[in-house]
């Protein structure tokens, strides 16, 4: 099977560039050149036809013989060079329509005339151009007719119209080549000049892809193409700059999540294997040892089993955030909390109270449904997490309070970043409407370090309390994660010395309102 052919293309822009500006010059000039030819040649020639059309031939001559009415004595003759001027030449037709051989003029040639008036085929008084009737030369002729009614011929030769028109070609031809390398190499030399950004471009993405990231392109010059291109360069670069750092992120987050989750689940995996190796190799070991050791193997279970439970919630929200979704009211979820948290400490004072608005971004109302669109089951979760973070990390004189109502978001508000304010995700909208849930403590606090350390994986701040075991340090991870998942955020504001509120906002109603937070 044979390949078609190749079709030769320049490879190159400036090629290119340079090709097509040579030829748009060479014919331009050719065309201008052209033109001045055609109108040149029809100036002469109509100069010609004016001179035919002024010229009146004189009658046929005496020394013409043969042909009847003409005098025979040849003593009026008069020679053809004084009768005619210039290079005129005429030629007559006789009554029968019979071309004559003699003619009136001088000069070398003649054109190619029919032998019959009827293969004439010319208008009387409209000049025509007729070939010559030897060499490659032409013939302007007019026809006329005589007074006794016979038809004449009269011709000029258009050598001078020809050989002008033969040099200015020739010099048309010339002129088109000098244009054509002229304009090749100020082209070249234009377009280079012209391209010279793109070179710099083309450079620094070079050096870009060689290592040297952090390079930018400083042809940004809004009012040129070779800027604007510049300008969407560097947004890009910027774009892929920011998504390796957020890839190499996340890849440390991994690493560093694969690491803490290895740590965490090693110290009970540790523990349940050396008490089940103490029972396999002291089967004798008295009652109450074995005992205990039996305990601390179920206890350390299910340490494990509740921190393999946190991890596969944290991965589940990672690629299903909200798998069932229905109207959720978060004053009987904040009240089951409250009502759980009671049981499990009864020594602790938490209390379930109104959300305290100030100015427009806030509500000051008594307790009443405060509806969202969930899963009831996460939030309920979020709340439970909450509460139990405040009243681990708190002394056991510190007053909980749950906090429920509506609001605008705002820096009063919440959802909104400000100083002294932290949260794992972004801030909303100013001014949406949101259900909030506060968990409000009047412990320490929490130092600035502490506050910006408390949504991340595995993180423990310093227990108050007098727990049965210490948490995962994923509690405050996956209440921030279902938050987000619910296209809402969960925030803490703290201080040292003013306790701590973690306020989870998440969008009011179960109607369009509820899609502005997205």
């Amino acid at each position: 099977m044979t390949r078609p052919p190749r079709r030769l293309r320049p490879r190159s822009i400036r090629t290119r560039l340079v090709l097509i500006c040579t030829v748009l010059a060479t014919v331009a000039v050719l065309v201008s050149q052209a033109a001045g030819m055609t109108v040149m040649s029809g100036w002469l020639t109509g100069q010609i036809d004016d001179r035919l059309g002024e010229f009146r031939p004189p009658p046929l001559p005496a020394y013409v013989r043969g042909h009847g009415t003409l005098p025979s004595s040849s003593d009026a003759a008069v020679p053809q060079k004084d009768l005619l001027p210039s290079d005129y030449r005429v030629f007559f037709y006789d009554a029968d329509g019979t071309l004559l051989p003699d003619s009136l003029g001088s000069g070398d040639g003649r054109p190619r005339l029919p032998g019959t008036v009827a293969a004439l085929g010319l208008t009387t008084g409209k000049p025509a151009t007729l070939p010559a009737e030897e060499g490659d030369g032409s013939w302007r002729v007019v026809v006329d007719t005589d007074p006794r009614g016979r038809r004449v011929v009269v011709a000029l030769p258009l050598d001078t119209v020809e050989g002008a028109t033969s040099k200015l070609l020739w010099f048309s031809l010339a002129i088109g080549a000098v244009a054509a390398a002229g304009v090749g190499l100020l082209s070249s030399a234009a377009v280079r000049l012209g391209l010279r950004p793109l070179a710099r471009m083309e450079r620094t993405a070079l050096r870009i892809t060689a290592g040297e990231s952090a390079l930018v392109v400083t042809d940004t010059d809004p009012r040129t193409e070779t800027g604007r291109l510049g300008i969407a360069f560097n947004t890009m670069l910027d774009q892929v700059r920011a998504a390796l750092h957020r890839k190499d992120a996340s890849e440390q987050r991994l690493r560093r999540f694969m690491a803490d989750a290895g740590h965490e689940l090693r110290t009970p995996l540790t523990s349940v294997q050396g008490f089940a190796e103490l029972l396999v190799e002291q089967p004798r070991l008295p009652a109450a040892r074995r005992r205990e050791a039996h305990e601390l193997i179920v206890r350390n279970s299910e340490r494990m089993s509740r921190l393999v439970d946190d991890l596969f919630l944290l991965a589940k929200l990672g690629y299903a955030p909200v798998t069932h979704r229905e109207t959720v009211d978060l004053l009987s979820l904040a009240a089951d909390g409250v009502r759980a948290a009671v049981v499990a400490r009864p020594e602790r004072e938490v209390r379930l109270a109104p959300l305290a608005g100030d100015g427009p971004e806030g509500t000051a109302t008594a307790l009443d449904v405060v509806e969202t669109l969930g899963d009831p089951h996460q939030l309920a979760q979020v709340i439970a997490n909450l509460l139990a973070n405040a009243c681990v990390h708190t002394p056991p004189d510190a007053g909980v309070e749950v906090r429920v109502g509506t609001a605008l978001t705002g820096q009063r508000a919440g959802g909104r970043d400000r100083p002294g304010r932290t949260s794992a995700t972004a801030a909303l909208p100013p001014g949406v409407p949101v259900c909030v849930v506060e968990v409000v403590d009047d412990g320490p606090g929490l130092a600035p370090d502490a506050a910006r350390q408390v949504f991340e994986r595995f993180y423990r701040g310093p227990s108050a309390a007098d727990g049965p075991e210490p948490g995962s340090g994923l509690g405050l991870a996956i209440a921030s994660t279902i938050a987000a998942a619910h296209r809402g955020r969960l925030e803490l504001d703290t201080r040292p010395g003013y306790g701590s509120t973690f306020r989870l906002l998440l969008p009011r109603g179960v109607g369009p309102e509820s899609a502005t937070v997205a």
